[in-house]
This record gives structure tokens, C-alpha cells and sequence, in this order.
């Protein structure tokens, strides 16, 4: 491995031909590609979560009592093998440490309390209360692109060196282990000032055990990360990961990705860091985080199953019990978000209804009732045509214990509902037939079936 030397320079380097500011960042291709690190059976993938951290960046703060219930629904998610394996926390106000003390008084194996903290030499107190709480690992924040190290942080890049790796040796003199955090990674000088300083981080590691070595974490901050592997450095995620593998000499099991939603590749960003050599992939609840959002904890979760082709443990309709109480505590989810929005798996299409009565699978891309307790639904709009209500009808009556599962009521039966949908948007209505008016409807001209003038009575 070639040792790279600090590139020392008067002025910062901007990549201004690469991120314009007038126009949105260019993709630029090098045509070089990098090999996939395909071996998923035997690789020990792991999600981190910042929902306490990044997440609280994004929304009112939460309360203590909220993220302990939200801390306890992700030990419940990951399950006992800890494929959610850690969540960091703020350390800053005293509510901060409030929730970190109360979350550690849960005695949970998974996911461990970790800290964050600037890797800046003022934040030299909340590393030695961080000692004091028996916390093993912490984030450190070591901003690596010339945008944060000369414009923010009004330093060059010698001295940014040095203070990051004064603050990962009194953080391993505490008996943590670093975590650092290379903010901006995909804005960076990846061979003037990233592999040289990563070099040194993994130099120190060689003379602590190995439950100090220290981790690096990708930050791609402004969402500037693409996923394709002939895209040149410092965008091209797998170029990234290569070099943070092959150039610098971190271990897949200590190399992380963090990502934002800036340009809408937040989880497809993630997963090509899994796919090229990051075992750890860092996300939220519902992808809450800072301005667009961080990779969601659910989607890791799913793509983790995909890639494995097993839950490890993991108890997925939890997912569900999250999201319900995220709702509950009075913050939004989009409808369709997927995974969790409350139409995730509802169609208003009378073509997809109809496929959905004849077979799930044709339109329901998993078994959603299994992996996150929700059926499939039926959603009536003036789009859903005659079949969609047909369907509507028999999914109803199925849920209700009224109609066997492979049964369905015959069209004739159903044309009285069919004329009374038509009349309704042909008078001008532009909202969806809710639940309680088909309830009326079903319960009025269907009483052959067992319980349905109490249907419509109700």
C-alpha cells in the first residue's frame, strides 16, 4: 500500500468545475470501474442508527420518555443477533445526557449507546463524561473537505490533521474507541488530505487492541454521493469505498456510510456502500435527519434481507409499531413513503385492485401481512373502475371473516355499489369513498352474506 503524504496547499480546493453552485453538482465519469465486495453470506453487514442524533436535526426535539420508547421499538427491530448494532446520541445539553443515562438504564445488548462530538479540542468535557458513563465507542467529527476545513473551520489542512488526531488519542486514552466522522467525504481531496489523514488513523489503531481500532465513517453530507462505479472521485461511492479499502487500509468491518437525501439516491447510495465494501450503513427511523433526510433504518433493513435472504432474528413488524408511534408522537410520514406511510401498500388503480383479487403477489411486491402486519388495501377514487370495486368487496368481506379466502362475490351482485360509485363521481366528487361509507354500501345490497345488515347499521 503506498503511503500518502498530507498535500499542503495556501488555497482551498474548491472542485468548483465538478460542484458549480450556479447549477446543481456535475456527474462526472472516469469510465474506470471497481469490483463489487459481492461476498454477502459471509460478511457481517450491520445498521447503525443517528434517529437520535441526525434525526433529531430534522424535527421538534424529542422528549426523554420518547426516545427511550423509541430506543426500546429499535432493540425490539434488531433482535437478539444485533443487526441494528449501535445508536449515537448527543452529548451536548443536559436533556442530552438525560436520554443517553435513561436509554443505558434499559440494559439493552442491542443496539449500544455510542456518543458524537466534535473532534475539536472544546469538546474535551463531553469526551470525559462520556468515560465517566462507560460508553465504548464515540463519533468524532472530523470534517475533511477544504469547504469545512478552510471556509468553516478557518483552518488548512496540517492543522485540521493535528487537532483530529489529538482528539482520537485522548479518546483512546479514555478507553474509547474513535469513530471518526470525515464530514463532506464526497467534496473532499480524497488523496491530498482523506487518505493521508486515514492512513494515520489506521497506523495509530495498529498499536491498540483491538477493541480501540478506530472506525471511519463516510459522511456524504450535502447527498453529492453516486452510486455508479465509473464515476470519478470524490462523488463515486465505490471509487470511495475502494480507496478507503485498498488506498488507506480500513478493515470492511470498520468502514461506515452515512448519506443524505439531497438529490433523492439516499438509499440506493447506502446500499452501494454495502455493496462495495462497507459493512456498516448508518440511518433513521422513517429517514428522518438533517434538511432531506438520512438512509431509513427500514430500508436498510429490507435490503439487509435481500442481500442475506434471511431476517437473522430481526422481529420486522416492529418496523410497523416504530412508525405507528413516530405518528403518534406528532410527526408526519408521508402516505406513500415506503415501508411505513399509511398507503404504502393501498392501490387506487382498478387494473392493480384487480390483480389483487386474483392474486396478491401480482401487485403486493412482498408478503407485507408477514413482514410488517399490514394487508394489502383497496383505496376507491373515480380511477379505480368497476373492478375495483369488485375487489373492494371481496377484500372487505374477507377481512371480515364473511367471504373464504379463494371466494369471491359474484359482478351481478355488486352492481348496485358499481351504479351508486359511478353517480358519485359523475356528480363532481374528487375525494376517495372512505371505509365507512362502503361499509353502509356493502351492508345495504349485500345481505345474503351473515353479518352484513349489521354492516350496515353499524
Amino acid at each position: 500500500m503506498l503511503k500518502r503524504k498530507l498535500q499542503e496547499v495556501n488555497e482551498p480546493e474548491l472542485f468548483q468545475d465538478m460542484f458549480p453552485y450556479s447549477l446543481p453538482p456535475r456527474i462526472v465519469f472516469d469510465h474506470e470501474g471497481v469490483d463489487l465486495n459481492g461476498n454477502f453470506s459471509e460478511r457481517n453487514l450491520r445498521i447503525s442508527d443517528t434517529t437520535f442524533r441526525d434525526g433529531q436535526q430534522a424535527r421538534p426535539p424529542f422528549t426523554v420518555e420518547q426516545v427511550v420508547n423509541l430506543f426500546n421499538l429499535l432493540n425490539k427491530i434488531s433482535g437478539p443477533n444485533g443487526i441494528i448494532d449501535n445508536s449515537e446520541f448527543f452529548v451536548y445539553s443536559d436533556k442530552d445526557k438525560d436520554a443517553v443515562l435513561a436509554c443505558l438504564e434499559q440494559g439493552h445488548k442491542y443496539p449500544r449507546v455510542t456518543g458524537w462530538i466534535k473532534g475539536t479540542r472544546e469538546d474535551g468535557s463531553r469526551l470525559k463524561w462520556l468515560g465517566e458513563t462507560g460508553i465504548k465507542e464515540t463519533g468524532l467529527l472530523t470534517s475533511s473537505s477544504d469547504y469545512h476545513i478552510f471556509l468553516k473551520l478557518k483552518k488548512d489542512r496540517r492543522k485540521a490533521l493535528e487537532e483530529y488526531i489529538f482528539m482520537v488519542e485522548k479518546t483512546l486514552e479514555k478507553g474509547i474507541r474513535p469513530r471518526c466522522h470525515l464530514e463532506d467525504v464526497t467534496r473532499a481531496d480524497i488523496y491530498g488530505f482523506v487518505v493521508p489523514f486515514v492512513q494515520k488513523l489506521m497506523e495509530i489503531s495498529d498499536q491498540v487492541d483491538d477493541s480501540l481500532k478506530v472506525k471511519v465513517r463516510l459522511c456524504d453530507t450535502m447527498g453529492f454521493g453516486v452510486p455508479h462505479d465509473k464515476v470519478a472521485l470524490p462523488r463515486g461511492i465505490p471509487k470511495l469505498v475502494h480507496a478507503m479499502r485498498f488506498e488507506a487500509g480500513v478493515p470492511t468491518d470498520r468502514l461506515e456510510w452515512h448519506g443524505h437525501d439531497d438529490f433523492n439516491k439516499v438509499h440506493a447510495n447506502a446500499a452501494s456502500a454495502w455493496y462495495y465494501g462497507c459493512d456498516f450503513l448508518n440511518s433513521t427511523l422513517c429517514g428522518f435527519g438533517e434538511r432531506t433526510g438520512n438512509p431509513p433504518v427500514e430500508s436498510a433493513i429490507f435490503e439487509y434481507m435481500s442481500l442475506k435472504g434471511t431476517k437473522d432474528g430481526m422481529n420486522t413488524e416492529a418496523i410497523t409499531e416504530a412508525a405507528d408511534y413516530v405518528r403518534k408522537i406528532g410527526v408526519v410520514i408521508p402516505h406513500d413513503k415506503c415501508l411505513v406511510g399509511h398507503e404504502a401498500f393501498t392501490t387506487r388503480a382498478g387494473i392493480h385492485a384487480k390483480g389483487l383479487d386474483s392474486d396478491e403477489r401480482i401487485y403486493n411486491p412482498f408478503d407485507s401481512k408477514s413482514l410488517l402486519g399490514r394487508d394489502p388495501q383497496i383505496l376507491l377514487t373515480d380511477k379505480s373502475g368497476p373492478e375495483g370495486v369488485v375487489a373492494y368487496v371481496n377484500n372487505f368481506l374477507r377481512a371480515e371473516g364473511l367471504l373464504g379466502k379463494d371466494d369471491k362475490v359474484p359482478e351481478r351482485d355488486v352492481l348496485p355499489i358499481i351504479r351508486w360509485w359511478s353517480e358519485e363521481y359523475k356528480g363532481g366528487r374528487i375525494t376517495a369513498i372512505s371505509q365507512a361509507e362502503m361499509k353502509e354500501q356493502i351492508g345495504k345490497h349485500l345481505p345474503q352474506y351473515s353479518k352484513s345488515r349489521e354492516l350496515g347499521s353499524a
